[in-house]
């Protein structure tokens, strides 16, 4: 694969990466947030699992002091950091926001409390499944 179809590629996996981070951190907002407010989407199954799902994997491989599947493939893909093509500004810009120079088990301590206070949302704003016209549960 050619270098710039590996960038644009490692782009995606950024960009990715962004949406998973976004989604995760949307989560921890509003569910408590939707919760006092009584907005029924915070109470979603479907959508809730998934992100006590996500969660529970990023704490999981941090405490097995493995970095997320996300960062590996895109450093995978991205030139090294002294080669000839330098990242996009904004690229940069969004590495710089995501990865932050802390040793792992700092990412490991932080991700196991965030799923822990994800649980303690599940208990506290318990998800609903939703019925189905004749009444029963889907």
């Amino acid at each position: 694969m050619d270098p710039s179809s590996r960038l644009a590629l490692a782009d995606l996996v950024l960009l990715l990466h962004l949406g998973v981070i976004a989604f995760n951190v949307f989560g921890l907002i509003f569910i408590p947030l939707g919760a006092w407010l009584r907005w029924d989407f915070v109470r979603i199954f479907w959508w809730r699992a998934l992100h006590l799902a996500i969660l529970a994997i990023v704490a999981l491989q941090a405490l097995l002091d493995r970095v997320c599947v996300l960062t590996a493939w895109q450093a995978e893909l991205e030139p090294p950091s002294g080669g000839a093509t330098p990242l996009p500004l904004i690229a940069r810009w969004v590495n710089g926001l995501i990865y932050w120079p802390l040793p792992l088990w700092v990412f490991a301590v932080l991700y196991v409390a965030v799923c822990i206070y994800a649980l303690l949302l599940w208990w506290l704003v318990p998800p609903r499944r939703q019925r189905t016209p004749l009444g029963r549960r889907a």
